[in-house]
Formats: structure tokens, C-alpha cells, sequence
């Protein structure tokens, strides 16, 4: 089936190659969600999902965060226009479910409370309707930006390497196929669908980082050239294959440590440095670290304690402590529950 505009042939090309090459698709009259919030991204991969879909049966979730006045009216709008979706033979979306969230307030952050939150529903709603996949609505813009927004952390190389293809979360697969389509691209797809996206005012509220993040790449793109947004998820992608080898080696590493009650000092230091920092992150995540706290600072405090001689301690981290304990090579790494709160 021909699509009727550049920019809709580009995004169901996407859908098309996502779906039949996810595992998730392979059974029987599988169900595939698209995750919409109301904006141009989401609503024009619902609209490609729909006309990709053929045999496998397509639907939309929508979800309200419920942060904003008249939230509930953007969502019940957005649903409507994935309801009155339809192919040229007149299929349309199976289910089109509105689901409204509570966002909690962790200390993390509200943009990720809100995801949190969000990917608890697109899950919940997944395992209700029975789906196999949720595609989400990432673009090549938003890799950009978590690019630059792991740049501005300086985390390493896991950081950098953006937001994945594909990912789990409480048991539902999901995946981004839109990672190297452009926002402009998903602007014109709705355009030539007659589509109407909401703009969220957050998107330029600069009390958000993501927003911020944004902001400062339009002005770099403007200054160093349109390709810049294109070089930084390209620069994900690279970082991911080797961030994702160098975690398969810190696993198979961490195992002689993770039976251990106080690792040696000596047998870890001598890992190499990117290996090293990796095991101590699984060592201090499984004795209660907590993960959304645990900074880069902090593990290079503990690998001083570990690599020089005169460190001992104690760290006060997020959910355990952290000490040196003995000398010489006799010296073991004590890590134990409790920490910053």
C-alpha cells in the first residue's frame, strides 16, 4: 500500500523494518501498541503503525500524567484521533485505551517520576490487552538531546550512549523505531494526514532539563551546522555497541566478587580501569546502592579506596557504606548497608 506523503513512506518504512524484525511479533496474530501522548511524534507513529499493521492487529495507548490542567481533555482528544484513524480499506486501530497515571515524587526528578510512572502503564495496559510490543515515539531529536543531556552529566560511555532500540520494562518489550526519523519528519507525516498534535508547553519550559537540552542544541545546529542533532545519535549508536561489550565483560568479571563478602582490594584493582568501575558498580547496586543516586563521583571515590594504598574510608553513599578494611594485599573492600539518605 502506497503511502501518500515522503514523510508518512518514511515512518511506516521505520514501523515496517521494527515490527517484523522483533522476536516480540513472531507468534500468532500478534498485538502490537503505540504509545501516544498527544504530540506529533506519537500520534504519527500510531497513524504508520495503522497502515503497516496488515496482519498484525494494532492499537493505541494513551497516556494522561495527569500534571497539567486540562490534561485529561489532550488525552481524550488524542484518542479520538487514533480512534477515527483508518487505512484506505477502512481498518482502523483495534483498541484505543486512555490510561491516566499517578506521578509520584521520588526526589529524582519530575520528568523521571513521570516516566517511571508511564512506562508502568504502557506495561499494565500491555499485559490487560494482551500485546506483544509497545512502540514508543523517540526520534532521532530526542536521542540527540539525551546525548547532550548525558554529556552535561559526564557519566561515561552508558550515558552517552543514549536511549536503546529496544528495551524491557516489567516484563513488556518495547521498542523506538523512530530513532532515525527526524521531528521534522513526524510534523509533516501529521500534517499530510490532517492530524492536529498538541504541544506540550513543557517542551519549552526551561525549569526542565530535557527542555533546556533542546534549546541549546537548536542554537548549536544553528551555529555548527543541521547535521549536529544526526552526529550525536550517531555517536549514541557507536557508544552502545561498545558500552553494551564492555558490560558483558563487567558481568562475567563481577561473578568471582559477587559471592564475596569483602572483595580483595588487590584482585580487583588489578581489572582494567573500564572493567573495574563497572564490578564495583554491581558490587554496590547489590548491597543496596541505590541506583538513581549512585553518580559517577561516587564510584570513583570507591575506586580510590580501592587502587590506593592509603584510602580507607568510610564512604557514606546512597545506601551503603563503603570502607577499606586490612593493608597490603590482605586489604578487602567492606561494603555495607545504610549510607546517605
Amino acid at each position: 500500500m502506497a503511502a501518500g506523503h515522503p514523510a508518512q513512506a518514511a515512518l511506516r518504512r521505520a514501523v515496517r523494518t521494527c515490527v517484523a524484525g522483533h522476536d516480540a511479533t513472531e507468534g500468532p496474530d500478534p498485538l502490537v501498541l503505540a504509545a501516544v501522548s498527544g504530540g506529533a511524534d506519537s500520534l504519527a507513529l500510531a497513524h504508520a503503525l495503522l497502515h503497516e499493521g496488515g496482519p498484525t492487529r494494532t492499537g493505541v495507548v494513551v497516556v494522561d500524567h495527569d500534571l497539567q490542567p486540562g490534561s485529561a481533555e489532550v488525552a481524550e482528544r488524542a484518542a479520538e484521533q487514533c480512534r477515527a484513524m483508518r487505512t484506505p480499506d477502512g481498518r482502523a486501530h483495534e483498541v484505543v485505551v486512555v490510561r491516566r497515571v499517578r506521578v509520584v515524587s521520588t526526589g529524582v526528578g519530575p520528568e523521571a517520576d513521570a516516566r517511571e510512572a508511564r512506562y508502568a502503564a504502557l506495561a499494565a495496559a500491555a499485559g490487560d490487552l494482551g500485546a506483544a510490543l509497545v512502540l514508543l515515539g523517540h526520534t532521532r531529536d530526542d536521542q540527540a538531546e539525551q546525548v547532550l543531556l548525558g554529556l552535561l552529566r559526564g557519566s561515561g560511555a552508558r550515558s552517552l550512549a543514549g536511549m536503546p532500540a529496544t528495551t524491557t520494562r516489567g516484563g513488556v518489550p518495547f521498542a523506538r523505531p523512530l530513532l532515525q526519523v527526524d521531528r521534522a519528519t513526524t510534523r509533516a507525516a501529521c500534517a499530510a494526514a490532517g492530524l492536529d498534535p498538541w504541544h506540550d508547553p513543557t517542551n519549552v519550559d526551561p525549569a526542565f532539563a530535557r527542555s533546556r537540552a533542546r534549546a541549546v542544541l537548536a542554537t548549536l545546529a544553528e551555529d555548527l551546522g543541521p547535521g549536529l542533532p544526526e552526529a550525536l545519535a550517531r555517536t549514541a549508536d557507536l557508544l552502545r555497541a561498545d558500552a553494551d561489550h564492555l558490560d558483558a565483560l563487567a558481568d562475567e568479571a563481577s561473578a568471582p566478587f559477587a559471592a564475596v563478602a569483602e572483595p580483595c582490594t588487590a584482585d580487583l584493582a588489578v581489572l582494567p580501569t573500564a572493567l573495574r568501575t563497572r564490578v564495583l558498580r554491581r558490587l554496590l547496586l547489590a548491597r543496596g546502592a541505590r541506583p538513581g543516586d549512585l553518580s559517577a563521583a561516587h564510584l570513583a571515590a570507591v575506586d580510590a579506596l580501592v587502587t590506593a594504598p592509603r584510602g580507607r574510608g568510610p564512604l557514606h553513599l546512597p545506601g551503603v557504606e563503603v570502607t577499606r578494611v586490612g593493608t597490603g594485599r590482605q586489604a578487602r573492600l567492606s561494603i555495607t548497608g545504610a549510607g546517605l539518605v
